[in-house]
C-alpha cells in the first residue's frame, strides 16, 4: 500500500505541474449538468494492476453503463514503476484510483492538484492476522510479539501503537513481503495484509484470527477515487456521469454478486472464480454499509478525512506542512450525484 511520496518525485510534480486552486464545497459546480451529446473519454488511472477492486467499474463496462452515460471507459493499469497519481495530476488522464487514503494526504501536502471525489470502500481493509498458537484480537495483544509488516505499512503499524498507547520499543517489527509464510513458519507472530486478499489467505486456514485496522480506531478509506481541482471544477458533469455508471455497476455487483464475477472473468480470464467469489463477498461488505444506505455508493465522511490528517500530523509525516481538508477532498461531485448513487448497506 502505497503510503510515502519520494523527495524526487515531489521535485519533479512541483517543477512540472501548474498548481490548480478551488476548495473543496458543497456548493454546485460549473459542468455538472449531464452532458447532451457526444462521447467522452475517462481513462481511470489505478496505482496497481487491475483486481478485483474494480468490480464495479468492470461490470458498468461490460453492461453498458458507462455508454448510456456517452463515456468511454477504460481501466489504465499501474505497477511499481508507475506514479498514478503524477500521470493523473500531469493531466494525462482523467482520474485516478489509489488503494489507500494517505495518498492522497501526503500529495497534498506537497501542493500536487489532487482531490479525492468520492471513495469507493466505506472502510478499509488492512488487518492484522495471527493464529490460535498466539492470538492477538486486540492491540494490547502484540506486545512482546514478532508483528510483520510491508515496509509501506509501517506507517499504520505506528498510527495503532500510537492509538493505543503502546511504545514502539515493546513490539518487535519484522518487515515481510506480500505473503503469508512468515506466521505459517513461526518467523513472526501476527501478520498485515488485506483482508479481501483472500487467495494470499486462504493458506492460514479456517482458525485465522483477524484484528481489523479500523475497529481499532485507525480508520482510513480504501480506494479513494481523484481528479485534480481542474478537472473536478471544469468537468463536473464528465465525473458525475461516471460515478452513475460506476455506482449502478457496483449495485449490480452487490445483488449478483456470481453474475459479476463472471463478468469480472470476462475481462480478466486467467483469475480463479473460487478465489474472485471469496474475495467479492468480503470486499462488498467494505464498499456498502450503514454510511452508504444513509449517503450512497461512494460518500465519504469529511470528518475521517480530518481524522487521517491530523494523525498523520501527529506522526510527522507531512515534511511540507499540514494539508487543510479543501486540498484533500472535494464532495461537490457526490452532491450533485446525491439521488442518482445506489443507496444500499
Amino acid at each position: 500500500m502505497a503510503t510515502t511520496l519520494s523527495a524526487s518525485r515531489r521535485h519533479m510534480l512541483k517543477a512540472g505541474l501548474a498548481l490548480a486552486g478551488g476548495l473543496a464545497c458543497p456548493t454546485v459546480i460549473p459542468g455538472l449538468a449531464r452532458a447532451a451529446t457526444g462521447t467522452r473519454t475517462v481513462n481511470m488511472q489505478l496505482g496497481w494492476l487491475a483486481n478485483d477492486n474494480q468490480l464495479g467499474e468492470i461490470v458498468a463496462k461490460r453492461l453498458g453503463y458507462f455508454e448510456e452515460e456517452k463515456i468511454d471507459f477504460a481501466i489504465q493499469p499501474g505497477g511499481p514503476s508507475i506514479d498514478g497519481v503524477a500521470i493523473v495530476a500531469s493531466g494525462r488522464f482523467e482520474i485516478g484510483q489509489v488503494s489507500s487514503s494517505p495518498s492522497l494526504l501526503l500529495a497534498a501536502s506537497q501542493g500536487i492538484p489532487v482531490k479525492c471525489f468520492a471513495v469507493g470502500a466505506q472502510q478499509h481493509p488492512y488487518s492484522f492476522f495471527s493464529l490460535p498458537a498466539a492470538p492477538v484480537r486486540a492491540p494490547q495483544d502484540m506486545v512482546g510479539k514478532k508483528v510483520g509488516v510491508q515496509a509501506t505499512g509501517r506507517i499504520l503499524l505506528s498510527a495503532l501503537l500510537r492509538k493505543h498507547n503502546i511504545a514502539e520499543g515493546d513490539v518487535e517489527v519484522v518487515v515481510i513481503g506480500a505473503d503469508m509464510s512468515p506466521l505459517l513458519t513461526g518467523q513472526v507472530d501476527c501478520i498485515t495484509g488485506w483482508e479481501t486478499n483472500r487467495t494470499a489467505l486462504k493458506v492460514l486456514g479456517p482458525d485465522m484470527i483477524t484484528m481489523r485496522l479500523w475497529d481499532q480506531g485507525v480508520r482510513l478509506y480504501a480506494m479513494p477515487y481523484y481528479a485534480t481541482a481542474e478537472t473536478i471544477e471544469g468537468q463536473g458533469d464528465l465525473l458525475a456521469g461516471f460515478l452513475r455508471a460506476a455506482g449502478r455497476g457496483w449495485q449490480y455487483a452487490r445483488q449478483n454478486p456470481e453474475q459479476a464475477v463472471d463478468l469480472f472473468l470476462q475481462e480478466y480470464p486467467d483469475a480463479v472464480r473460487e478465489d474472485e467469489m471469496a474475495a467479492c463477498k468480503t470486499l462488498l461488505d467494505y464498499v456498502f454499509t450503514e454510511k452508504t444506505k444513509q449517503d450512497g455508493w461512494g460518500c465519504f465522511d469529511p470528518a475521517v478525512w480530518q481524522e487521517q490528517i491530523d494523525l498523520y500530523a501527529g506522526l510527522d509525516q507531512f515534511s511540507a506542512g499540514t494539508p487543510p481538508i479543501d486540498a484533500v477532498i472535494s464532495t461537490a461531485v457526490l452532491d450533485a450525484t446525491r439521488d442518482n448513487r445506489p443507496k444500499i448497506g
